[in-house]
């Protein structure tokens, strides 16, 4: 058998099903997750929230805490940004993401939002996937910066083997030699991985090219290869992010981007899961 023996499709024929409270993973219909890349306050999560929520996106994602590659860059609001997440959640309806970095943003996530997300610089870092998988709480697991495949499903095998078998794997791009984008998206990994594994696997189009320009087109080709869901970043006022502007959809950007991904999704014969305006 595969080292991956958990996550393996030789052991598990049926796709699994992620079930964040509304949202659903893996199924026919594909799950858009948006929001901002960190809360920075209370005005700007719940104008996101709103936005995003009134477009469809079924999950509210917001980074509490953040590894920064610089000491000096805005780290997160800590605890204040996981309450402004539920509070954000209990007005919309929406399920939360939020990234953990450790054992103690992990044990404060776990009362406040609805899915755990392990970033890439987290991936290979065992500790917290064992945590995670003890957690009972839904994980997205992102792929790591030079990451290859078995690597990533090993690391999800972490968090099975822990007991967690609600893990969803995200195609976030990988460091290559080429910079005219933040990393190089690599889709030809959501059939590949789809066939090695029965997880779900989402498409983050926003950390794999950097540039807002291309996010668009880049979730269309993602849900074309047949991703099962998409991380996006939207920012009500990108020009004033305190992280990844210059990456981040406008919430107007994002309305008009849904419906195209609705009808990418029927060429490809899925639907998209979306929550109707006149609900909300």
């Amino acid at each position: 058998m595969k080292p991956y023996r958990l996550v393996s499709s030789d052991l598990k024929k049926e796709k699994t099903l992620v079930r964040v409270r509304d949202a659903v993973f893996g199924g026919s219909e594909i799950a858009v997750i948006a929001g901002p890349c960190v809360v920075e306050s209370r005005e700007q999560l719940l104008a996101a929230a709103r936005g995003v929520r009134r477009a469809g996106a079924v999950m509210l994602r917001g980074g509490a805490f953040k590894t920064r590659t610089s000491p000096y860059s805005f780290q997160g609001l800590g605890e204040e940004g996981l309450r402004l997440l539920r509070e954000a959640s209990e007005e919309t309806g929406l399920a939360t993401v939020t990234e953990v970095i450790d054992e103690a943003s992990l044990k404060l996530a776990l009362r406040y939002v609805d899915m755990l997300q392990i970033g890439a610089r987290n991936m290979q870092n065992s500790r917290l996937l064992c945590l995670a998988g003890r957690s009972g709480k839904p994980v997205l697991l992102k792929r790591g910066l030079s990451a290859t495949v078995e690597e990533w499903l090993l690391a999800a095998e972490y968090i099975v083997a822990a007991g967690n078998r609600n893990v969803v794997l995200c195609e976030r791009g990988i460091r290559t030699f080429e910079f005219a984008t933040r990393n190089t998206l690599d889709l030809g990994i959501v059939p590949l991985v789809q066939e090695l594994s029965h997880l779900p696997v989402i498409v983050d189009p926003s950390h794999a090219t950097g540039n807002c320009r291309l996010v668009a087109p880049m979730s269309r080709a993602a849900v074309a290869a047949g991703a099962d869901g998409l991380l996006l970043e939207v920012h009500p006022e990108p020009e004033k992010a305190l992280c990844d502007g210059f990456q981040s959809l406008s919430i107007n950007d994002f309305q008009h981007l849904m419906p195209q991904l609705q009808a990418t999704a029927a060429i490809v014969g899925r639907t998209l899961g979306v929550y109707a305006s006149e609900r909300y």
